[in-house]
């Protein structure tokens, strides 16, 4: 009985993110198809990237504005007009460090759940290239095995019964049938064309990520500590601690807004991969992989005809024909 194909259904926030705007340097409007190769594609990914660019430079702004308006239009205020101002001051704080706190409690979780991710690519990638890689041996050690070695045996065999005509053509039939089934193992695809290295990519994308955790891990660490240090300059109400904490945070929000930008390229990419991931291994593969087997492979679908079919029956027809 033929089990029924899961189908892959991509999660919602992927289509969400594949439906970001693409546009290249020129502000043209690019297909939102997974090209990493192609520089229009590569281009609308680094225009996404300098969106938090624009983000940072307005975020600055208001900074700027913000100071600059503290200290020129700060002035002398009466004792009765400071309590109300700081008790406001402090509720400001408080609710500040509720919704600060969420947010670093998100930042953890989506860090860590990230990183289990990638691994669970990695792994995945790691067995795929096990697989191909098995494959690719099978046909070879098959293919070496009739062109050496029955070759030679019956090259010999013809040498003993050099004498007997009967055997003589027999051998010569199972000759015929030996070229016969090398020529079907040299029409498989060779997956080796593809000149990628599953394993070797999963080893760099495992080397990558453990350095993009550990960065945002200390970044989450340096705001959770600035907050911090701001509570305890705001309750000391020292002056040296919130100017020491303002040219910190203006550092961190640097790197937060540039961790942005960089994560939200990435997310997008990986998006506009995970919506069609056949359209790319398509592409990548036709030029050594009939589109018929990689569709075969791609959808698994059992009211698919196997592309290998007429080859296999052919090679086993030889084999009972060469044992009869």
């Amino acid at each position: 009985m033929a089990t029924a194909r899961l189908d892959y259904i991509a999660p919602w926030w992927t289509y969400w993110l594949h439906n970001f705007p693409h546009f290249n340097f020129t502000f043209q409007h690019v297909d939102n198809t997974f090209r990493p190769g192609e520089a229009s594609y590569q281009q609308s990914l680094v225009f996404l990237a300098c969106i938090s660019a624009a983000g940072l430079v307005l975020s600055l702004l208001l900074l700027s504005v913000y100071l600059t308006s503290v200290c020129c239009c700060r002035k002398e205020e009466e004792e009765e007009t400071k309590r109300p101002d700081s008790c406001c001051v402090s509720w400001t704080a408080v609710i500040t460090g509720l919704i600060l706190c969420s947010a670093f409690g998100v930042g953890f979780y989506g860090n860590s759940q990230t990183n289990d991710g990638v691994y669970q690519l990695t792994y995945s990638l790691h067995n795929a290239n096990h697989t191909l890689g098995g494959i690719n041996s099978l046909v070879s050690s098959s293919l070496g095995s009739m062109e050496v070695g029955l070759q030679q045996h019956l090259k010999r065999l013809d040498e003993i019964f050099a004498t007997r005509g009967d055997y003589v053509q027999a051998l010569r039939f199972m000759g015929q049938m030996a070229d016969n089934i090398i020529r079907q193992l040299t029409s498989m695809p060779e997956l080796s064309k593809a000149k990628v290295d599953l394993s070797a990519i999963a080893d760099q994308t495992d080397y990558v990520e453990y350095y993009r955790w550990l960065t945002y891990l200390l970044l989450l660490i340096l705001d959770l500590v600035i907050c911090l240090v701001a509570c305890l300059g705001l309750a000391k109400q020292s002056r040296w601690l919130l100017t020491m904490i303002m040219v910190f945070g203006v550092i961190s929000l640097v790197l937060s807004w540039g961790s942005l930008g960089a994560g939200t390229a990435t997310a997008v990419g990986t998006s506009d991969f995970c919506v069609s991931p056949d359209k790319f291994i398509a592409n990548r593969t036709k030029d050594f992989l009939s589109a018929e087997v990689t569709h075969y492979y791609l959808y698994c679908s059992q009211s698919l005809p196997n592309p290998f079919q007429q080859s296999l029956t052919i090679f086993q027809r030889s084999l009972t024909t060469m044992q009869i």
